[in-house]
């Protein structure tokens, strides 16, 4: 009876370890994961400035911490997504007011003499 007993332990044990096993490998995979999708992010923003500074805002801005805390940290409130919201609105108004078209200037005539 003490045999089974210590048996059963042993398989209790070593179940215990293979699901600390796995869940120490998806913690592994999820950080590397959000470590990959971080800097794919922030190289993406600093590849597109020079042209798109609405769209390099958006990627390396409160939206690359809200991911980096999702696939990090497993957890997300609502001030991520106002955050988020936020910096999307305040780079889209930017934008906008950047690109208005401009009043065309009449062409100027030669003085007449």
């Amino acid at each position: 009876m003490q045999s089974l007993a210590m048996q059963h332990e042993a398989e209790q044990r070593q179940h215990e370890d293979r699901l600390r096993a796995r869940a120490d490998r998806r913690q592994t995979v999820e950080l590397i994961t959000g470590a990959v999708v971080a800097l794919a992010m922030l190289g993406a923003g600093v590849y597109v400035a020079p042209e798109n500074g609405w769209l390099s805002a958006l990627l390396c801005g409160p939206s690359l911490l809200a991911l980096a805390r999702v696939f990090v940290l497993r957890q997300s409130g609502p001030e991520d997504m106002r955050a988020v919201s936020l910096a999307g609105r305040l780079a889209t108004n930017a934008v906008i007011q950047v690109q208005q078209p401009q009043q065309p200037q009449p062409p100027q005539l030669p003085p007449v003499l």
